[in-house]
């Protein structure tokens, strides 16, 4: 009997490769994104449901990468492909998550082809394994700022110009500023030296650094955890402010949660009764409301079925809209929303909008609020509305009303673009507008 030769060393089973499980999550988190169109946070649950925290924070720090650099990344992946990939194809998406890991996130590359190869068992494996190598033979560098998707870029020059989209790549390779909004306004400066922060406006401190960067959580940061402030945007925050102190006076916060505009409008003095359709958010909402001892009654429904039992003097929507104004935080969005997705969301914008102006008594205010930079969800949303209610008129923002840096435009609105406050960090794209009721 001829003698047994030695066996090949086995293979690692893939339930054995340290890391794997948060891999395996990216990819179905990236495929929830980039094929459904679902948006990168609410997908998280679903795609990472059973994986301790930490694999939970790594699947999704692993997708945003890609995410965040998908151009550039399949730049190099087609690069050293004879064929190119389909753009839905595993062997892309697999080499996507290992190229991210390598380039960005300072995983050897015999660690990312380690937790790679095991994605397509059963698949193009020599592929996978030699692309990936002729991509890090070559030590490339992704560009810096990142490349925006070209749809977007043709879509925001249309809109815009040439320089707009260039200022916002830039922006995109900058990590967004963390901004809070104080609940006492008269407070400012005790806070802005508290936080080691710069102050924009009254009841705004930008802080210096991302705390994160600096290994600190937000709820271990002075005035915390006693409720004195929260986190907002310098953007965001205007909304609220254009409605000015409340003095008792009845306003509705519709489509509220996670309620910092809410605080805003308490804080300023408003009896403000806040309405979203999401009954966790509202829980969070309640939450923020408990810690900064502001209140305000919360109503969970949905407002094309649902009006106040009586009109109000002042209304805040922050309408549902496609995110695009904050890109930088969420660059799911560049990836996931297009014309129809917009236009679907303007058609429920104007809904919603001709439907709570009808709740506004005589001389009321409503402020029309979205964080896209997307003119059919702000400027023409606005002059559909004012051509179709001759009872409303555009009440125009006045200088002294908004943070130093910011400007309203020629009409009479607030237009946050990527080269405001560009040298201070920048701030998120928004639309504001304030109108009246006659």
């Amino acid at each position: 009997m001829p003698p047994r030769s030695p066996s090949r060393p086995s293979r690692p089973r893939p339930d054995d490769v340290p890391g794997l499980p948060a891999r395996r999550a990216a990819l179905r988190l990236l495929d929830a994104v980039l094929r459904r169109g679902e948006p990168l946070e609410l997908a998280l649950h679903g795609a990472a449901q059973g994986l301790p925290r930490e694999d939970r924070a790594l699947t999704h720090a692993i997708a945003a990468e890609v995410l965040r650099h998908l151009p550039d990344l399949d730049a190099l992946i087609d690069g050293a492909t004879r064929q190119t990939l389909p753009d839905d194809a595993k062997a892309r998406m697999v080499l996507r998550i290992a190229l991210a890991q390598t380039l960005r996130m300072d995983t050897p590359p015999h660690a990312a082809i380690a937790t790679a190869l095991p994605l397509v068992d059963g698949g193009p494996r020599k592929l996978v394994h030699g692309v990936f190598g002729t991509v890090t033979r070559s030590e490339p560098t992704l560009p810096d700022p990142p490349t925006l998707p070209q749809p977007v870029v043709t879509r925001w020059t249309e809109q815009w110009g040439a320089a707009m989209p260039q200022a916002a790549a830039l922006a995109y390779g900058v990590r967004p500023p963390v901004d809070v909004s104080l609940r006492d306004a008269n407070e400012t400066a005790k806070w802005t030296d508290a936080l080691g922060g710069a102050s924009f406006a009254p009841g705004h401190v930008r802080l210096p650094a991302n705390p994160a960067e600096g290994g600190v959580a937000i709820p271990d940061l002075p005035g915390f955890a006693e409720g004195a402030w929260w986190v907002q945007d310098i953007a965001a925050s205007c909304a609220a402010r254009l409605l000015g102190d409340g003095a008792g006076r009845s306003a509705l916060d519709l489509c509220a949660a996670p309620g910092g505009k809410t605080m805003q409008l308490a804080a300023a003095g408003w009896r403000v009764t806040a309405v979203d359709q999401s009954k966790k958010r509202l829980e969070r909402l309640s939450d923020n409301l408990a810690r900064t001892s502001l209140e305000a009654p919360t109503v969970t429904a949905d407002l094309r079925q649902w009006a106040p039992p009586a009109p109000v003097e002042a209304i805040l929507l922050d309408a549902p809209c496609s995110a695009t104004g904050i890109y930088r935080r969420h660059p799911d969005v560049l990836h996931r929303i297009g014309p129809r997705q917009i236009a679907e969301l303007a058609e429920l914008q104007a809904q919603l909008l001709a439907r709570a102006a009808d709740w506004l008594t005589p001389g009321g205010r409503i402020v029309y609020a979205t964080c896209s930079l997307e003119q059919a969800e702000g400027e023409e949303q606005i002059a559909r509305f004012l051509a179709a209610r001759s009872d409303f008129t555009l009440l125009p923002i006045e200088s002294g009303e908004l943070p130093q840096g910011m400007a309203a435009t020629a009409p009479g609105w607030l237009r946050t673009l990527p080269d405001m406050l560009a040298d201070q960090g920048g701030a998120d794209g928004f639309f504001i507008a304030r109108l009246a009721r006659q």
